[in-house]
């Protein structure tokens, strides 16, 4: 098995290609799909880098609110199905804190440029 490099690195090197030798050739509607294809690669790129841990943390927290464990899969339907039910609403200890974390934590992963996003990690000295 092959170590190196790894698949972080490979599609980082891609992304840094296409964007520092390719993007200044192309331009018009292939510049467009040149920078969404870039987009995807990044995206890739921190799916690999964090989504792992933060799934983790996921699960965790949610095994913590629900007491049961689970996939992440059946911890959220169990989550969903609890507040659909009114079992479960914004004044259950730890609720709010859980869903406003996953939401920060899927941001880092899927829009870490989003100015709300930014604006919220600013206002947390983060």
């Amino acid at each position: 098995m092959q170590d190196e490099p790894t698949p972080v690195e490979l599609t980082k090197a891609v992304a840094d290609f296409l964007r520092h030798d390719i993007t200044p050739m192309i331009s018009g509607h292939n510049a467009f799909k040149l920078r969404v294809a870039i987009n995807m690669l990044d995206l890739v790129t921190r799916q690999l880098t964090q989504q792992q841990g933060s799934d983790a943390a996921e699960s965790a927290r949610l095994a913590q609110l629900l007491g049961m464990q689970g996939s992440l899969f059946d911890l959220n339907r169990e989550l969903a199905d609890r507040i659909g039910k009114g079992e479960l609403d914004l004044t259950t200890p730890g609720l709010s804190e859980h869903l406003w974390q996953t939401t920060m934590d899927k941001l880092a992963v899927d829009q870490p440029n989003y100015a709300a996003y930014k604006r919220e990690l600013g206002s947390k000295g983060g």
